[in-house]
C-alpha cells in the first residue's frame, strides 16, 4: 500500500478486522497493537470513520512510539532548507534510497498541519477503548541510541522552531505522542547502558517493537482481564 493515504489504510484495517472476524466467528472486542504512524491509521479507522456509529468493538489500543499529533521530522523532510540534509542521513535507515517526501502520501499527511491531522484531532478520544502509550527516552544522551541524531529527536518547539530533545526516541518525541488524560508510559536506556541486557540502541523508534521491556509490557496489557 506504498502510494495509498492514511484514510485508505485505515479502510484497509477496518476491512481486515471484518475478514477475520468473518473467518474465526469471533464478535467480541479486540486488542489493536501499533507502532509509529500505525497508531494514527487505527485511530484513524476508530475515531473518525467509525467515531460515531462505533461499530468497531476495541478493548485497548495499545501506541508504540505515536505521532499522535504529527509528525515534526515528517515537517522537517518537507522543508526546504533542511529537509535534503535530514533525508540524506536517514537513507538506508530509515526511508529508502532517493526518497521523495514529496511522493509519500503518508509523510504529507503526517504533517502537523495537515488536514488529516486536523480532522483526527478533532474528532477527539472514545471513552469505551482503553488507551495506552508507551515510549523511550534518552535521558543519559547515549549517542548510539540514535546515532543519526546524535542520540537526540528533532521537534517543533513553541512558535514553530526546531529543536533536539533527549525526551523522544531519535524519530517521534514526547510531545508528538502525548494525548489528553493518557499518561505516556515511558522507557530508557539504564545509565550505565544496561550491561548485555537492553543497549542503548534498542531503545530507538526503528527497534522499538524488538525491546524486550517494552514487549513483556504489551503482553501484560494484553492479558489483562477485561475492565
Amino acid at each position: 500500500m506504498a502510494d495509498a493515504d492514511l484514510a485508505g489504510r485505515a479502510a484497509a484495517l477496518a476491512a481486515y478486522v471484518d475478514r477475520m472476524r468473518d473467518g474465526t466467528g469471533f464478535d467480541g472486542p479486540v486488542d489493536v497493537v501499533s507502532h509509529s504512524f500505525g497508531a494514527c491509521i487505527a485511530r484513524q479507522c476508530l475515531e473518525v470513520a467509525d467515531g460515531t456509529a462505533r461499530r468497531a468493538r476495541v478493548r485497548q489500543l495499545i501506541m508504540l512510539g505515536p505521532p499522535n499529533n504529527g509528525s515534526a521530522l515528517a515537517e522537517l523532510f518537507s522543508d526546504p532548507d533542511h529537509g535534503p540534509v535530514v533525508t540524506g542521513r536517514l537513507e538506508g535507515a530509515f526511508v529508502p534510497p532517493e526518497f521523495d517526501p514529496f511522493a509519500d502520501p503518508i509523510v504529507q499527511d503526517m504533517r502537523p498541519g495537515s488536514r488529516v491531522m486536523q480532522v483526527l484531532r478533532a474528532a477527539g478520544l472514545r471513552d469505551d477503548i482503553a488507551y495506552r502509550v508507551i515510549v523511550t527516552a534518552n535521558p543519559a544522551g547515549f549517542e548510539a541510541f540514535f546515532p543519526w541524531f546524535e542520540g537526540r529527536t528533532w521537534e517543533l518547539g513553541e512558535g514553530g522552531a526546531w529543536q533536539r530533545t533527549l525526551c523522544g526516541d531519535g524519530v517521534v518525541a514526547h510531545s508528538e505522542s502525548a494525548l489528553p488524560g493518557v499518561p505516556l508510559e515511558v522507557f530508557a536506556p539504564e545509565p550505565d547502558g544496561g550491561g548485555a541486557r537492553i543497549p542503548p540502541q534498542q531503545f530507538c523508534h526503528i527497534r522499538l517493537t524488538w525491546n524486550p521491556a517494552v514487549i513483556d509490557r504489551v503482553v501484560e496489557y494484553l492479558l489483562a482481564p477485561a475492565p
